[in-house]
């Protein structure tokens, strides 16, 4: 069993981002459900929790999700993300989308039960439990990301997943351990998107 150290609240999150490509290395059950233990602690709309988890370990039902990802890339994710990023990051979104979720030993299909919250709040209610996952795994030294590619084709990834009708996907999480050191996140200056009293008074 790998024993990791928790990482200080700022440091994790000053520096967490990304992470499209993964190793072999197991990822224990208990990381995990230290991670799903952390995602239920979000906020929720009325405190309704409307989340539901699929942990997919088994390779086939992966390779059925990592496949709905790379179709929606080759029918127009690609060709929509080109000219939006650098040679770079491009390179790195293309890994991912191609072989990430088949790569990882874990993807975690994020869901928002419809019988419990409210369609309208629903992506306010799963979003948040969506970060602290993703915010969580990084303190575990995993890496992990978010992509929304494969929920284009949201009845064929209900079905893989045998999931009820209002039960309805709404993020894919790869998470294993990172392939390569990631360093740090490239951020812009909050001079350059925060704003004191009202617009265009910059912090």
């Amino acid at each position: 069993m790998t024993t990791e150290q928790p990482r200080e609240f700022f440091d994790v999150v000053l520096n967490q981002r990304a992470c499209r490509s993964f190793d072999q290395r197991e990822v224990d059950d208990s990381l995990i459900e230290q991670i799903l233990t952390a995602a239920t602690h979000a906020p929720s709309a009325e405190n309704l929790q409307p989340w539901v988890f699929l942990v997919v370990r088994d390779d086939a039902q992966r390779a059925r999700v990592g496949d709905l990802t790379r179709r929606a890339w080759n029918s127009g994710g690609r060709e929509h993300s080109a000219s939006r990023l650098s040679p770079e990051m491009m390179k790195d979104v293309d890994q991912g989308a191609e072989f990430g979720t088949q790569e990882a030993p874990v993807t975690i299909v994020l869901c928002g039960d419809a019988t419990i919250g409210l369609d309208m709040t629903l992506p306010s209610s799963v979003f948040p439990a969506a970060q602290n996952l993703l915010l969580a795994a990084s303190a575990l030294g995993l890496g992990s990301t978010m992509t929304t590619l494969a929920t284009m084709f949201a009845q064929e990834l209900s079905t893989i997943l045998d999931l009820p009708d209002s039960v309805r996907p709404m993020a894919v999480i790869p998470i294993g351990w990172p392939k390569r050191p990631l360093g740090p996140p490239k951020r812009l200056p909050l001079s350059e998107r925060a704003h004191r009293d009202r617009y265009n008074n910059p912090w």
